[in-house]
């Protein structure tokens, strides 16, 4: 069973994200679920590579010409 940590849901254009901080007896990680047109799809990050993962999506964005990361 998961136990919810922290989480934060919301909507951009038709999909609707839900991102959760969770932690199971395996460990904690971060899930990111994306729901549209009745479709869901989930990539769960284990917690010691959050911190690699959100650089990655950073360099990603600083690469786009008009997009800036948080």
């Amino acid at each position: 069973m998961d136990n919810i940590i922290e989480a934060k849901q919301l909507q951009i254009e038709r999909k609707h994200f839900h991102v959760e901080f969770r932690e199971n007896d395996r460990g904690k990680f971060l899930r990111i679920t994306e729901e549209a047109h009745g479709r869901r799809n989930t990539i769960i990050v284990p917690s010691t590579g959050v911190d690699e993962f959100t650089s990655a999506i950073g360099e990603v964005l600083a690469q786009v010409e008009g997009v800036q990361p948080a």
